[in-house]
Parts: C-alpha cells; sequence; structure tokens
C-alpha cells in the first residue's frame, strides 16, 4: 500500500495561493490521483481529510490565478488603448 501525501498536497495548496500559482496546480492534480488511489484502496487513507483539503486549497489557488491573469490581461489592453488615444 502507497504512504499518503496528505500533508504535502495540503502545503502545496497553500503555497499556491500565497506563493506561486504552479503549486495550486500541482496539488489538485496530486490530490485528484490520491484520492483516486485512496478510494480504490491502493493508498492509505489516513491523510483523507488533508488531501481533499489540499485539492480544494489548490482549487481556489487555481481560480485565484486565472482571475489575475484575466486582470491583468484587461490592464494590458486599457493601457494599450490609453497609449493610443493618447498618440492621437
Amino acid at each position: 500500500m502507497k504512504p499518503e501525501r496528505g500533508t504535502l498536497i495540503l502545503v502545496f495548496g497553500i503555497l499556491g495561493i500565497v506563493a506561486c500559482g504552479i503549486f495550486a496546480i500541482v496539488a489538485y492534480v496530486m490530490g485528484n490521483a490520491d484520492l483516486r488511489d485512496m478510494d480504490a484502496g491502493i493508498m492509505d487513507p489516513t491523510g483523507y481529510d488533508n488531501t481533499k483539503t489540499g485539492r480544494l486549497i489548490g482549487l481556489i489557488g487555481i481560480w485565484l490565478m486565472v482571475i489575475g491573469v484575466i486582470f491583468a490581461g484587461l490592464m494590458f489592453v486599457f493601457m494599450f488603448f490609453a497609449v493610443a488615444a493618447g498618440s492621437m
């Protein structure tokens, strides 16, 4: 039986929100795989709650990253049109 990685996934989820969005993606992918293995009986289920929480925090981090990218893109477009309108 494979050992659980719930605490690692939880830490990656938190780092995904606080430090770098890549950790959020890793937490979500690892969390999905580990929950699937726990449900199948391949992995030790003692870290089920930490894994589930880490996956959820990773998903929140992914959404925050997407919102940030959209906001940055809109700001870029706004600045482009502001500079273009000012040069006329």
